[in-house]
């Protein structure tokens, strides 16, 4: 069979002269064409006859080159080029060794070995842990830092791989999720220019394809060290615009454990949810910069600890250890998703009708009320030790996922302070943005009052909820479990008693423009002060009370359409669900991918 040229080219090389026994397959001669290297092979095996060319002739398209006589052969001396049996070739085994080195972390044992020290795990592990298994697809696990006027390649590759962060996308539940995290043990998880460049191109892809972020924060902020830029000060980096752009388009869930400071810190802040561990500290600068700034000198355990920042509001949940954190951050995502869960179960509901005390003073224990009425182990509380006075939570009703803000009687009697009432608002802002309906419990005597509450500003703060609560756009419930008195009352319903899809309330309720004791010695200060004996006093505000009460029974207020129904503690999870079949989440605005323009930090 007579081979022929290709294409136009020179005759680089002879590979199977003449009679030469050859396989299919096998190259016999290579030409040369735009600096580019073709194969001419043999159809078949068999013997090479009548080669014409030679190395260096000019050969045309179509040009007889030899001619294959078929056949088997005794012994085959041609041998393919690049046959090599199961040898890995040079450049792939390059790659290979270079990846285990940047990837594995058992291919730094010292470093791992110092942070296996501090009972923390890798960023690896965490990573591992965090997203489906054989789910996570790696971006730029090959990068260095940019310190080349510094460092020989050699050390950037044994120091810095990664250069300090782990980024890339996996499925978390199933969702596709984009994950990041800071790398401690790779200078001590400091933001380099490469690092920025890695994180941008996460947030990019995060934002094109509308995926949820999860992110490790822990690490030192800036990294004064890199030398390969054209920058002066490194501030124009994108990374933390770009993050905060995500804010009420894909949920950000951050964890932080050990030491989270300046940057990584900012970055943490933004998130819609932060989980951290016991031994976490978190500060917008560390040890060096606040002894920089003459400020003193301190541990970097003693900058931000959970102790501070816990009750303070920064953190949203605290994990006991990483693996509770990541167990904590893939419940949040899963609360966000909205998906309906089919094996709920749930206490016997029953139970509701004692969960108020009869006597109106007995405080009620507002988490054990929350966890009977939704589906067994589905409550997630936000904040619990800031703004103690509402209680905010993801929880679950047959199912469903929504948000839930509760008053709690045993701090400040369940008053609305500022703490309580900047924790409530950006909770609804943030159950807006993600589409999960809000049902509020109601338990308050009304906004807290007195010159210490407003010393802070609590006009301002306790606001918040009114306005947040108007632009609202997905479904809001109120049920009234006790008491429901003043503009506190009004701002747990939305702003008004018929703002949400439905108010209900529980027999042990009471409505009014406040508390009824309150009303009562206030409304009669004249004729009371006219009483001289103090114990007849006493029981005329007794039998007054008893008076109000009644009238400011739930059932009163229902025969003034106040409320929609007051209705049996034990059919509030069935007249829940109803409500919710009739009223749909909306869709987010098509355009924007949007339900709310941002999430308050705060």
């Amino acid at each position: 069979m007579q081979i022929e040229s290709p294409l136009t080219g020179v005759v680089a090389e002879v590979l199977a002269g003449e009679g030469t026994g050859v396989r299919a397959g096998a190259a016999v001669l290579v030409v040369e064409a735009m600096k580019m290297h073709h194969e001419v092979v043999a159809p078949h095996e068999g013997v090479v006859r009548e080669l014409a060319v030679a190395v260096g002739e000019q050969v045309a398209e179509g040009q007889r080159l030899f001619r294959v006589e078929a056949g088997a052969v005794a012994a085959v001396e041609q041998v393919d080029a690049d046959a090599g049996g199961d040898a890995v070739r040079a450049d792939l085994a390059a790659v290979l060794e270079r990846r285990r080195r940047a990837t594995d972390d058992a291919a730094r044992p010292a470093a791992v070995e110092r942070r296996r020290a501090t009972g923390l795990r890798t960023a690896r592990e965490n990573v591992a842990d965090l997203c489906d298994p054989d789910s996570f697809n790696e971006y730029g696990a090959l990068t260095l830092a940019a310190q080349r006027a510094r460092r020989s390649e050699q050390e950037l590759i044994e120091k810095t791989p990664g250069d300090g962060i782990v980024t890339g996308v996996g499925s978390v539940g199933g969702r596709r999720t984009a994950v990041l995290a800071y790398d401690y043990t790779v200078l001590a998880g400091t933001q380099g220019i490469r690092n920025h460049r890695k994180t941008d191109r996460l947030l990019e892809l995060a934002e094109r394809h509308r995926l949820p972020v999860v992110l490790f924060a822990e690490g030192g902020g800036g990294r004064p060290g890199d030398t390969d830029s054209s920058e002066l000060f490194h501030l124009i980096v994108p990374s933390f615009h770009t993050f905060a752009r995500l804010s009420g388009l894909v949920p950000r869930v951050g964890i932080v454990s050990g030491r989270c400071f300046a940057g990584n810190a900012a970055l943490l802040g933004c998130c819609d949810v932060v989980i951290a561990t016991p031994e976490a500290s978190i500060g917008m600068g560390g040890p060096a910069m606040i002894e920089g700034g003459g400020l003193g000198s301190f541990a970097p355990e003693e900058v931000g600890p959970v102790a501070m920042q816990e009750p303070n509001g920064v953190i949203d949940v605290r994990a006991q250890d990483e693996a509770e954190a990541v167990s904590t951050a893939k419940r949040v995502l899963e609360y966000l998703a909205g998906g309906v869960r089919a094996d709920w179960t749930c206490a016997d509901q029953a139970l509701l009708r004692e969960a108020v005390p009869a006597d109106p003073k007995r405080v009620h224990d507002a988490r054990a009320l929350l966890a009977t009425l939704a589906d067994h182990n589905s409550v997630l509380e936000l904040r619990p030790t800031f703004g103690r006075t509402v209680i905010t939570a993801f929880a679950r009703i047959e199912g469903r996922p929504l948000g839930v803000i509760a008053n709690d009687p045993s701090h400040l009697a369940g008053a609305l302070d500022a703490a309580g009432s900047d924790k409530a608002a950006r909770f609804m802002q943030l159950c807006d943005a993600f589409g999960l309906p809000l049902l509020s419990l109601v338990d308050t005597p009304g906004f807290m009052v007195g010159p210490e509450s407003e010393r802070t500003a609590a006009v301002r703060h306790t606001s918040r909820m009114f306005l947040t609560a108007a632009t609202l756009t997905v479904p809001f419930l109120c049920v009234i479990v006790r008491r429901a008195f003043g503009l506190g009352a009004q701002a747990m319903a939305g702003g008004s008693l018929h703002a949400p899809a439905i108010t209900l309330a529980w027999p042990s309720g009471e409505l009014g423009a406040m508390g009824v004791e309150g009303a009562v010695r206030l409304a009669l200060r004249g004729e009371l002060a006219a009483i001289a004996d103090e114990a007849e006093r006493e029981q005329r505000v007794k039998d007054l009370v008893a008076a109000v009460r009644a009238n400011s029974s739930a059932l009163n207020a229902a025969t003034y359409f106040e409320v929609d129904d007051v209705i049996d503690p034990a059919d509030t999870r069935t007249r829940l669900v109803q409500t919710l079949q009739a009223t749909p989440v909306p869709p987010p605005d098509p355009a924007t991918g949007r339900r709310r323009t941002m999430v308050d930090a705060w």
